[in-house]
């Protein structure tokens, strides 16, 4: 896929209402299976931890190949 693909597809994404509704929700829903997991649980809270960082991360993923992709092309290093 090129630089140019991965952008367009990126902006796309995020531009969509229901891509940030879906994303929330189930951020919520992590970040709530981790607060009401058992106090000696540990494995469950963590792999709700586990679940809410991975969500923030792809969301973080895609806001770079958004936004600072654009403003890298032309920048790189020659291979």
């Amino acid at each position: 896929m090129k630089p140019d693909e991965k952008r367009a597809a990126a902006r796309a994404m995020l531009d969509n209402p229901l891509f940030h509704h879906v994303m929330d929700d189930l951020e919520a829903a992590a970040i709530n299976g981790c607060i009401n997991a058992p106090i000696t649980d540990d494995e469950t809270r963590a792999a709700y931890a586990a679940e809410a960082r991975a969500i923030r991360k792809f969301r973080s993923k895609l806001k770079f190949l958004a936004e600072e992709q654009a403003n890298a092309d032309g920048k790189g290093a020659p291979a």
